[in-house]
């Protein structure tokens, strides 16, 4: 089956905020230091912490990133994170969870298709839902 993964890149603080979306969505988190890789005598030491690949997956989500990568790393409101919820409970309760220390720029309300809601995470990572 062919499938588009949201890849995330963050400047250092992928590990932080991978365990924050573990916290949020749920799902089995893995994580891979540079040192912890194959290739990490070809990578400076001051890079050996950072993350070269993380991913959590739950149920329909897959959710990658990488610390690696963003050394013209621009955040920006090109790209948002769509998420299709079940029902009303987990709707309620992603929104909830993600919008920690983040900025609600829509909040959840009845549309003529369902339930929508917007918001931007504590690391600038926008986010749509939709019931």
């Amino acid at each position: 089956m062919t499938q588009i993964n949201a890849y995330l890149t963050f400047n250092g603080n992928c590990r932080e905020a991978m365990l924050f979306y573990q916290k949020c969505l749920g799902g089995k988190l893995t994580l891979q230091s540079v040192e912890e890789s194959p290739m990490s005598d070809q990578w400076p030491k001051d890079v050996q912490k950072n993350i070269l690949h993380a991913s959590l997956i739950n149920k329909q989500i897959s959710l990658l990133s990488s610390d690696m990568g963003s050394e013209k790393l621009i955040m920006g409101n090109a790209i948002s994170l769509a998420l299709a919820c079940s029902n009303e409970d987990e709707i309620n309760h992603f929104f909830k969870n993600l919008s920690e220390q983040g900025n609600i720029t829509h909040p959840l309300h009845r549309f003529f298709d369902g339930t929508i809601g917007a918001l931007t995470d504590k690391y600038g990572i926008n986010w749509l839902f939709k019931l």
